[in-house]
């Protein structure tokens, strides 16, 4: 049983407490207001949600609930706290750490008068950085002490959604925390050692930034529904229906396959395909801005990869890989010709290999791939194999991968500058002369 202080009884704040209570660890609820404090202590939820006022009256009739105006004393009595205020927008649209960090200062002086060791659990929604830039620096001022080592650090993001909260804690489709110290790692596990689902362990960093790609990410899900839903409709259709039937799908379009952060995406048929719903959007003057910001932000990605490579210095380009994805010889709105083509016209000299473009080269001494309309000379610009590619290059590009040229590609990572838009080795990130595009 963990004994745990919940810092803001409001909406995330009294859902953990009720839950934490019910799963029979001792919690001790704390709030600046009153009439919340009080409403917990007479077993009553301060706010409406499925399923919380009966949990909340179970755990305060058997006193593994209470509610107090009282910090220091909650900090004294338990273990841990979980702070869980909000953190509404500034005017500029930033996110307010008023609330945030004005308890990290009351916790912290809480602590400086314990002999004994207390973890700090963030579970309130503050960007990447913030625990290391505010959080961590008021708990060491106000506390006197280290954190990580005379006091423990998490941050632990919530996924509980209003009207569903309770079902969304015990059933989770994500767990994820993160820590400075081993102990608050231990309690974190402990607190979800029964749940349905596994634990992810991260830093702290990691965790903040899961909490914002969810929310962003369930934003941009409405709004694609509500922008084909808006076309169909248009078209006659019903929208509910279309989403329905592509929601049916969990190979293709409901897969994390599209979800890897990377390059542009290309071929015969995301493109045209965008931009032709994004026409008919403007013919039945419908409002599609999304469609719009897709085929930009693809745009942007070309672009930034582009001044990767420029950044370097390096004059002469080894790009791996041309087709718009490997195992294939198309090039038709290839986002890797697009770029070989941007690089050439910056001056820069760009040799390819492409194993599946040289085969088509091959088979049709005319043919440079299928549809390549925008690199000049590419059949003099293939290099038969990788070894040559590298040796060649002041900079490599990895575009596409192939088994043959992983550990050629591997060895070369070691010291020659490398800007690598598909990822060669699991986990790898940016250091040295290795670069990736979103890692």
């Amino acid at each position: 049983m963990a004994k745990i202080s919940v810092f803001g009884i409001g909406y995330v704040g009294v859902v953990s407490a009720a839950c934490l209570a019910q799963d029979g660890h001792k919690v001790i609820a704390v709030d600046i207001v009153a009439d919340r404090v009080a409403m917990i202590n007479a077993g009553q939820s301060p706010i409406v949600e499925n399923g919380l006022a009966p949990l909340i009256n179970a755990a305060v009739a058997s006193s593994t609930l209470t509610a107090t105006l009282d910090a220091d004393t909650a900090v004294r009595d338990t273990d841990a706290s979980y702070v869980c205020v909000g953190t509404p927008s500034n005017r500029d649209g930033s996110v307010g750490l008023a609330y945030v960090s004005e308890v990290c200062s009351i916790i912290g002086r809480a602590i400086a008068a314990k002999t004994t060791f207390h973890s700090v659990i963030i579970r309130s929604t503050i960007v990447p950085g913030t625990m290391e830039s505010v959080c961590i620096p008021l708990l060491e001022a106000a506390s006197g002490k280290k954190a990580g080592v005379d006091f423990g650090v998490g941050y632990y993001p919530e996924f509980l959604r209003e009207s569903t909260a309770i079902a969304d804690y015990y059933d989770p489709g994500l767990i994820v925390f993160g820590a400075l110290d081993q102990p608050t790692f231990a309690l974190l596990t402990l607190l979800n050692r029964d749940m349905p689902c596994i634990s992810h362990q991260v830093d702290l960093r990691t965790a903040e930034m899961v909490k914002y790609t969810s929310n962003a990410w369930r934003a941009v899900k409405v709004t694609f529904a509500n922008e084909i839903g808006n076309i169909a409709k248009a078209c006659g259709l019903d929208g509910q229906l279309v989403m329905g039937l592509l929601c049916s799908d969990d190979k293709v379009n409901i897969s994390s396959h599209f979800m890897r952060p990377g390059f542009a995406f290309g071929g015969s048929c995301l493109p045209k395909d965008v931009r032709a719903l994004r026409q008919l959007a403007r013919a039945k003057d419908v409002a599609a801005p999304l469609m719009g910001a897709v085929l930009q932000a693809n745009e942007d990605q070309i672009a930034r990869a582009a001044k990767m490579v420029t950044d370097t210095g390096e004059t002469s380009v080894g790009l791996v890989g041309i087709s718009f994805k490997p195992g294939t010889d198309d090039l038709r709105e290839s986002p890797l010709a697009e770029l070989a083509a941007r690089l050439i016209a910056q001056g820069l000299d760009v040799q390819v290999y492409d194993p599946n473009v040289s085969i088509a080269h091959t088979l049709d001494a005319d043919a440079s791939g299928r549809g390549n309309e925008v690199v000049p000379d590419l059949r003099a610009r293939m290099v038969p194999t990788i070894e040559a590619l590298i040796d060649k290059a002041g900079v490599i590009l990895v575009g596409n991968s192939y088994a043959d040229a992983a550990a050629p590609l591997a060895r070369a990572m070691q010291g020659q500058p490398m800007v690598d838009l598909t990822r060669l080795q699991a986990g790898i990130v940016s250091h040295g002369t290795y670069q990736g595009i979103c890692w």
